[in-house]
Formats: structure tokens, C-alpha cells, sequence
């Protein structure tokens, strides 16, 4: 039986040659603030699988940390890593290909065709369904020791036509907690804790709750502003409640957030 030329490949010289001889390459990512490009490829057989490299070192320290945690966390709403393949002095890794749109858009975001404005405008049912896939991914997360690092509406893929939401890009998720070696870590601020932006401060579980807190404030929504709501007042309390300033006025873990928040949306469902 012939090996399957990107989950048995071990080693390359160089990776986009090899990429367009075993299949066609139908997508490329250049501009990846990471280090990294990805590729979209489909193979001879028909199977599409998502390649990401690094081509700086910060993307090799990316992706280094990124497989430390995939293998630590399993989770059907996570895009696992399920092989890595050394490229000169750098790496690769081999992912399954999703459909979907990630919800992220760096200009335009109000934009009515943008996957931003689009999934805010879904019925509340369906934000409240892809959330719960967020919140119960990261619940795996807590169990594995990680915390979560650089979250935002970039890490999410959602495929409208099947209501499914994919957690990708987590590769500077880590092992809590721990003190930032540097002065901020990466992130966008519309998420991040105010302890992610302190120099020597704890980055911990109830870090994670303020991302995720912030994450269910800004997906329903109607827009960045944050003036249209369209939850419930005691869902906008477990939020206020998640996402206080001092960490030590949060939810101490994400579980018992998780029990805090399906309480209050429960007459949603």
C-alpha cells in the first residue's frame, strides 16, 4: 500500500515543489502575522488537508508551541494537528481542510457581506449553538492545563451552510499558569485581559474567562459599538461578572463560568 504522501512524509527540503507534485494546491496564505504561510491542498484521491509552515523563526516557535498543544488537547470543534514534517531547519504541519469562513475581517467588518456581519445577524439560537461549541472546547482546554492566548474572532471558522464552528490558529495557547517573559503578549485588544498587557502579571484559568467573556459579548451583538445586545439581561450579568478588570472578581475557572452562563441561557434554547 502506497504511504500517504503528507501524514507518512517525515522530511523535505522544500515544501511547496513537494505540495505541487503529490496534489494541486488550491489556496495559499501569505500574509500571516505568525511567521507562517498555509496552503490548501487536494490531493490525487480527492482529500483536501490544510498545510501551515513557518518561514521565520517566530513562526517555528509558533508552530512548535502550537503542536505541544495539540497534542495535549482533543476536541471536536479543535482542527487538530495530526502530523508534522521537518523542512530544512523549520517545520510543517499537516491539518484536516474545513469549510467554512473565518469571522474575522480587517476592514469592512460592518459590512452586510462580510462573515462578521452575517453570522451576527443569524438568529440568537444559532450564535448561542456556536458559542456553546466555543465554551465547550475550551472547557477541554481548562482540563488539559492550557490557558487560552491570542483569541479572538480570527480563531473562529464557521461554515453557514452546516451551523458548525471550528477552533483554528491556537498555536499560541500554553500550559498555566505562568509570567509573560515579554511586555504584552499577542492578541487583539478587543479580547485580551488587562493582565495580558501587565508586564510580570499572572496569565492563568481566569484569563481564559475574560476571553471568552469577551468573545460571547462581541458575537451577540450586532456590531463592534456593542450598543445592540441581543442577549438576555442575566446573560450581560455572567458577562459582567466574567470579564471585571481584577482577575480575582472573575469566575475562578471556566467550568464554573460555563455552569454561570448555561444557567442564564437555558430559556434561549
Amino acid at each position: 500500500m502506497a504511504s500517504h504522501p503528507l501524514l507518512e512524509k517525515s522530511e523535505l527540503s522544500a515544501l511547496e515543489p513537494y505540495l505541487d507534485r503529490v496534489g494541486k494546491v488550491f489556496a495559499v496564505f501569505r500574509e500571516q502575522d505568525s511567521g507562517c504561510v498555509s496552503y490548501g491542498v487536494r490531493l490525487e484521491d480527492g482529500e483536501r488537508w490544510f498545510v501551515k509552515a513557518a518561514v521565520t523563526e517566530a513562526g517555528r516557535r509558533s508552530l512548535d508551541r502550537g503542536w505541544a498543544f495539540h497534542q495535549a488537547v482533543r476536541h471536536p470543534a479543535i482542527v487538530p494537528q495530526l502530523h508534522r514534517i521537518t523542512v530544512g531547519d523549520r517545520c510543517a504541519v499537516v491539518m484536516p481542510w474545513h469549510e467554512g469562513e473565518v469571522l474575522y475581517a480587517r476592514r469592512n467588518r460592518s459590512s452586510p457581506d462580510s462573515a462578521i456581519a452575517r453570522f451576527r445577524a443569524l438568529p440568537v439560537t444559532r450564535v448561542l449553538h456556536a458559542f456553546e461549541q466555543v465554551l465547550s472546547a475550551h472547557l477541554a482546554v481548562e482540563d488539559a492545563g492550557q490557558v487560552a492566548v491570542d483569541f479572538y474572532d480570527g480563531a473562529l471558522l464557521y461554515d453557514f451552510a452546516r451551523d458548525t464552528v471550528r477552533l483554528i490558529d491556537l498555536d499560541e495557547y500554553r500550559p498555566g499558569p505562568f509570567v509573560p517573559a515579554d511586555d504584552r503578549l499577542p492578541g487583539s485588544r478587543r479580547f485580551m485581559a488587562p493582565e495580558e498587557s501587565m508586564q510580570g502579571a499572572l496569565i492563568d484559568t481566569r484569563t481564559t474567562v475574560f476571553t471568552l467573556g469577551r468573545a460571547a459579548r462581541l458575537l451577540l451583538d450586532s456590531g463592534d459599538e456593542e450598543r445592540a445586545w441581543r442577549g438576555s439581561p442575566a446573560q450581560l450579568a455572567v458577562l459582567a461578572r466574567a470579564t471585571r478588570r481584577d482577575p480575582a472578581e472573575r469566575f475562578a475557572t471556566v467550568h464554573r463560568f460555563a455552569t454561570e452562563w448555561r444557567t442564564a441561557t437555558r430559556p434561549f434554547l
